[in-house]
Parts: structure tokens; C-alpha cells; sequence
């Protein structure tokens, strides 16, 4: 069957609107403001053989991984009519403990699915040494809970019992219910929808449809890869530390592309071994990194499915802090490292494309985690949030200020949301006046953000870019660094690294100043 170019971008756009409306389906119904207010989650549509055909505008570093969830899950477990796999095993398809992940299966006739749906979402706790489940761990057991690719609904039932083993496991059982019954509705509304899009178009014509997409989508990165000079890019960029002691840590790459064929590999090799610290990243991170990446050099029409990467090879030798091998800890991993590769793809591929290339964001979500116990109701709380930080400058547009960028796009936690679901308060929230690396195109400034903690809690912060800034490009200077503090509630203020765990009392003030991005041009 011919692609009707009509038909295709109707089929582009139903697959695209049912992974929207999967993602308000979980933020409506979620329990936890993680959920809710800073939207920490994404929900993509699948064919039947485990290839993305269709994502929501959500978070990227889920986005790029989540098709190695449904990969692990479906070929751990034979899935029928009504079952949902559960999973968030880094080291089998997921990404850091955090980050659940369901897959559920469609049918429409037959015995094999024709469609995949997925919904993952960060719960802000998932047990573990520390509240949040983000601590400086060395080793993924003392991180949370560890879930394999598992059934939680068997032909659409919830196994209650998986379902208790979980939640027996975490601080907060009711919000982290909440938030996994919000998921499942999310699935369940998705399956819901495809069944309606092949009643009404037929299971031949949809078909038929997925894999134009599909093939459209992989042409148009060809086209893109074969308009890009030939030969090999390289750039390096560092972690400041793992948290425990080691650092810098290095990320290097080799972009290889070759315009002949329309095809790009990206190579890894030279990268720093996997480190004690959390930091590490499993391949499916480095993967999620280079699709976001490569995505953003196109067209903004043209559809993000797995069609992408069919003419990129990633290389990401195992044992290395971009392919860590189990016990090792990954929790920032998935909010750190994913940042800094990134980074560092983009300073190899502005040697390709410099008028196409921003300089350096932020390069760190400033993960703050609080957890403890909630003076109002006796019960734990666990508290967590991704900073906001300034965007590089770009060819002919100045970096935006305080906005989340590349592998997280989520929000920040209203003040009135946080003061009223934990016991915390906002002392501060304002623009990192001048934080922004000066060039022909400023960098964005970071923010500055107070809490003050109410009641005696233990902190965590996970964040990065304190020694080393976000580079400028074209000449462009580098964005400032980060900093973290703490105000003591009898005056005395303690300067804290970028990787901190900290006991913390009523009156103590947390204070986070994020990078700014880095310019570009002379200034």
C-alpha cells in the first residue's frame, strides 16, 4: 500500500493525541505533586513488534529508553488480553529504580498484540538507604526496590498480592497506589483508544500506516545525516564527581557520519569506567541521549518513532559510566549523566553543524530530594523535585532563563503545592540574575531556590556543573556555576558539595543556585 500523504499525518497526529490523552489520564489521576505539578512522567504507543510509533510531549530521558521496557517485558513474559507488566530494573529495561514503568498489550484479533502501550512515571519514593530513593549509594540494592519485568494485572485483574509485596516496601504506600492505579487507567484508556482507531479505519489500513510511519521517519533522518559533512567529530565532557570521592569523570564520543549511505554512528569508547557513585548510566540512558539528540536536529513535524534510529549505531562498551554493569548504583545516572552526554554530543556535532547547535544548558536536573515525617499527620513524607536552570544560547536567539532542558521537561512544584502537601516552606524562588555565559547570544540565568524545612528530615541533593560550567560556543563565554548552601536555623551557614546526604532541623534553610547557560558568539 502507497503512503497517502494526507492519510499519514492523520495517523501521525491519532497515535500522537492517544499518547497525549494517556499522559492527562495519569496527571488527573495521580496522588503525588511529582505527578501532578511537575508532570514527571510519559506514555508512548508501541506496534506490535515493540517499536515506538508515537510519544507524548513529555519527558525525554523516559521517552528515548522506554522501548527497551516493553522489549524486557515482552520478551520475559508472554502477555495476554487484559495482563499489564511492571518493571523498573535498570538492568532490565528500565532506567534508575525511581522510574516505574507498565506495558500493556492490545488485541485486536489473532494471537499477537498489534499495539504496545506504555506509561512511566517517577515515584518519589521507592524505598532504599535515603527518603526518595536518589542517596549517594554505591550499590543498587541499597537504592529501592527492584522490580523484574512482572505481571501487576492478569487479565484485568490487579494482583493485589504483587501489588502489597511492593508497597510494604516503600515510605509512602498510599501515594505510591495512588500513583500505580493512575498509570494503569493510563494504559487501560490507550488500549481503549487504538481499539477505537482500527474499528473505525480497519486492522489492514492501520497497519499499514504504522509502518509508513515508521519509514517516513527513518528517511528523514537519512536525509538529515546525508546533508551533514562526512567524517569524525569528537568532544569530551566531565561529571564533577560521583559523590563518593571520584572525579571528574569523563565522557567522550566519536561521531561518525557518513552522507553516502545517511548513516551516523555514535561511539562511545574512551568514556570513564563505571565509578563507586550513583552516576552511572545503563545503556538505555546513553540510547535515550543520542535519539533526544539526533531528534532535535529535525523538523519538529517530523514523527519521533523508532524509525529514528535505524540509521544510528550507538557504541557504549559495557562496564563503562555510559553502560555500567549490575550491582552498580544508577540513580543518577538517569538525572545527571544523561545531562552531561548530551552535553557532549552536541559540542562534537557543533563541529558539523554550527549554525544548528546551542551552546551548553544547565547540564544537571538539581535533584532535591526531603523526606521524613510530617508533624501534621504523623506519617512519612517524601519530597521531591528537579531545579530548573539556564539554557544555552543558540545561533541568532538568547538562552531562555530558569527552564528545564534536554532530557527532563518537567515543572517546577508550585509553592502553593509544596507548602501544602509537605512540611516546607519556600523562602525563595527568583532568577540567578547574571548566571548566564555572555556571548553575541546570552546564556539563560539559573534560579535560586529557598526551602525551609518545618520539621527533622534528612536531605539528599544529586547535581552537577558546581566546578565545571556549562561550556560557551563560537567564542560564547561559559554559564556560572552551581552552588548549594545551608542556613543553619541558629545562623551558622555550611557550603555543600554538588552530592550531599544531610540531617537537617526545623529552621534550616536549603538553598540552591543552579547553573546558567553558556553563550554563544563573541560577546
Amino acid at each position: 500500500m502507497t503512503a497517502d500523504p494526507v492519510l499519514l499525518e492523520i495517523y501521525k497526529s491519532a497515535f500522537h493525541s492517544i499518547a497525549e490523552e494517556m499522559g492527562g489520564v495519569l496527571r488527573r489521576t495521580a496522588f503525588s505533586p511529582n505527578i501532578k505539578e511537575r508532570r514527571d512522567y510519559s506514555c508512548a504507543v508501541f506496534d506490535g513488534e515493540g517499536r515506538v510509533i508515537a510519544m507524548g510531549d513529555h519527558m525525554p530521558v523516559h521517552l528515548g529508553s522506554m522501548p527497551m521496557s516493553v522489549r524486557a517485558a515482552v520478551g520475559r513474559l508472554r502477555l495476554e488480553p487484559g495482563d499489564i507488566a511492571i518493571l523498573n530494573d535498570p538492568f532490565a529495561g528500565g532506567t534508575h529504580l525511581p522510574d516505574i514503568t507498565l506495558v500493556m498489550p492490545v488485541y485486536l484479533e489473532g494471537r499477537r498484540p498489534l499495539f504496545y502501550v506504555s506509561s512511566r512515571a517517577h515515584h518519589a519514593d521507592v524505598g532504599g538507604a535515603y527518603p526518595g530513593s536518589m542517596g549517594l549509594c554505591c550499590e543498587i540494592c541499597q537504592e529501592g526496590v527492584r522490580i523484574p519485568p512482572t505481571r501487576i494485572a492478569r487479565h484485568g485483574r490487579l494482583d493485589r498480592e504483587l501489588l502489597g509485596l511492593i508497597l510494604s516496601n516503600v515510605r509512602t504506600p498510599a501515594e505510591r497506589e495512588g500513583d500505580l492505579t493512575a498509570q494503569v487507567a493510563a494504559c487501560r484508556v490507550g488500549a481503549r483508544r487504538l481499539q477505537d482507531l482500527v474499528a473505525r479505519y480497519g486492522p489492514v489500513e492501520v497497519r499499514a500506516y504504522m509502518r509508513h510511519l515508521l519509514q517516513y521517519s527513518e528517511r528523514m533522518m537519512r536525509s538529515l545525516l546525508r546533508r551533514l559533512p562526512g567524517g569524525v567529530f569528537r568532544a569530551e565532557d566531565f561529571l564533577d564527581d560521583d559523590g563518593v570521592g571520584s572525579g571528574p569523570v569523563a565522557i567522550r564520543v566519536a561521531v561518525r557520519t557518513d552522507p553516502r549511505r545517511g548513516a551516523a554512528q555514535v561511539d562511545f569508547t574512551g568514556s570513564a569506567p563505571q565509578v563507586a557513585g550513583s552516576v552511572n548510566a545503563v545503556f538505555a540512558i546513553t540510547y535515550s541521549a543520542v535519539f533526544y539528540v539526533f531528534r532535535c536536529l529535525l523538523a519538529e513535524e517530523v514523527p519521533a518513532t523508532a524509525g529514528l534510529m535505524v540509521p544510528i549505531t550507538v557504541v557504549a562498551p559495557e562496564g563503562t559510566v555510559v553502560n555500567a554493569r549490575p550491582p552498580a548504583a544508577v540513580a543518577g545516572g538517569n538525572v545527571e549523566t544523561s545531562q552531561r552526554i548530551v552535553d557532549v554530543l552536541f559540542r562534537a556535532l557543533a563541529q558539523a553543524a554550527p549554525d544548528r547547535v546551542p551552546a551548553a544548558s544547565s547540564g544537571t536536573m538539581n535533584n532535591l530530594t526531603i523526606g521524613g515525617s510530617d508533624p501534621r499527620t504523623g506519617h512519612p513524607f517524601a519530597y521531591y523535585e528537579t531545579v530548573a536552570g539556564g539554557m544555552g544560547a543558540r545561533p541568532g536567539v538568547h538562552g531562555t532563563s530558569g527552564i528545564h532542558t534536554h532530557m527532563t521537561n518537567s515543572l517546577n512544584t508550585p509553592a502553593e503545592a509544596l507548602e501544602y502537601f509537605y512540611p516546607l516552606r519556600v523562602r525563595r524562588y527568583a532568577y540567578r540574575k547574571g548566571s548566564g555565559g555572555a556571548g553575541k547570544y546570552r546564556g539563560g540565568d539559573g534560579l535560586v531556590r529557598e526551602i525551609e524545612v518545618l520539621a527533622p528530615a534528612q536531605v539528599t541533593i544529586l547535581s552537577d556543573r558546581r566546578r565545571i560550567a556549562p561550556y560557551g560556543l563560537a567564542r560564547g563565554r561559559p554559564g556560572a556555576t552551581g552552588r548549594n548552601s545551608l542556613s543553619r536555623a541558629d545562623g551558622r551557614v555550611e557550603e555543600l558539595p554538588g552530592k550531599c546526604n544531610f540531617q537537617v532541623s526545623p529552621g534550616d534553610v536549603v538553598r540552591i543556585e543552579t547553573p546558567g547557560g553558556g553563550g554563544w558568539g563573541r560577546p
